[in-house]
């Protein structure tokens, strides 16, 4: 796929979900572009701002199958992954997959469900497979889980694991629209989710995967990247800072930004663009500054402002095309 069509398809996509979606392109922006390293998104919001709306409409544009898995209380691992049902016609064992054997996965309130029914999801999220009964399980390829939860305060939530936050490479989150934004919304006769045509299909977006990470990150990006890591690992507001997945997360997003943009390396803006996104949910606040009103993403823009930005020239980008 040459560049052209990859950028116009792209401004397609995110153009076809806003039409849905009023009012979040910036946030649309980095869901597609997390889409585009194959990474999985965490939406925390209040309820009812369109966490959920965001993501069937995404998954519809993206086509492919798709999979929604509503969390309980009372939800357990194999509701998740699948189970081996004993066949008595045929005196055999049969494997039902869970819904998690999908291209896009939805996780509803995932927050809702018990610590040992989240940990379900670690191997489908790390290694893109189940294991059920000790027989591993590849899950299809691309594979994309979108969860949705609800702020800790609210009634009936559970704390994230963060072995499982680190593995989501962005937290995004929608907030309210503003005053036009919903009187827009109230007036226009909204196209259901079901009967929203694809504007990728499977193949494309494994393709377009593979084109992300041939974008050249030169070795100046890299070291601010580092440099901002460790200078998370000894802020005095952090209890966790930023691990080398969490890094590595960072790069691959960037890849991703100067690829949706539109550009075969990455800049300093690529960067800063997806930094919040990617590192917020990855540091931990220490109790007095939790308690003080800090939020992670404030730590987030001050480590970047402290850490000088590389300045350079365009660099020679690689051979191949985008």
């Amino acid at each position: 796929m040459i560049h052209e069509q990859a950028r116009e398809i792209l401004e397609r996509l995110v153009g076809r979900v806003e039409t849905v979606v009023v009012g979040k392109r910036d946030e649309i922006e980095l869901a597609v572009v997390s889409m585009l390293y194959g990474g999985h998104i965490l939406l925390e919001d209040v309820p009812g701002v369109g966490k959920t709306l965001l993501v069937r409409t995404l998954a519809a544009c993206m086509g492919g199958s798709f999979g929604r898995i509503q969390f309980t209380s009372d939800l357990l691992p194999t509701d998740v992954t699948g189970v081996t049902v004993y066949q008595p016609q045929t005196g055999q064992f049969e494997f039902r997959p869970g819904p998690v054997h999908a291209n896009f996965v939805l996780a509803d309130e995932i927050n809702r469900a018990a610590p040992r029914t989240q940990s379900a999801l670690l191997e489908a999220m790390e290694e893109r497979k189940v294991t059920v009964d000790g027989i591993t399980r590849a899950l299809p390829q691309p594979f994309l889980l979108l969860a949705t939860q609800n702020p800790l305060e609210y009634e009936g939530t559970y704390r994230l694991p963060e072995a499982q936050l680190d593995r989501f490479l962005m937290r995004l989150s929608l907030g309210y629209p503003q005053p036009e934004q919903e009187i827009q919304m109230l007036s226009r006769m909204q196209e259901p989710v079901a009967e929203i045509k694809p504007v990728l299909l499977p193949e494309e977006i494994k393709l377009m995967q593979h084109k992300v990470r041939s974008v050249l990150v030169d070795e100046r990006i890299k070291q601010y990247l580092v440099s901002v890591a460790q200078a998370s690992r000894r802020h005095s507001q952090l209890s966790l800072g930023i691990s080398p997945r969490g890094t590595l997360a960072w790069m691959g997003a960037s890849q991703a930004m100067a690829y949706y943009r539109g550009r075969t390396y990455v800049i300093p803006d690529d960067v800063k663009a997806v930094a919040e996104a990617v590192l917020a949910h990855r540091v931990v606040l220490k109790t007095e500054a939790a308690f003080s009103g800090i939020r992670e993403a404030k730590v987030v823009t001050d480590l970047l402002n402290r850490t000088e930005v590389p300045m350079f020239s365009r660099p020679q980008a690689s051979g191949g095309s985008l």
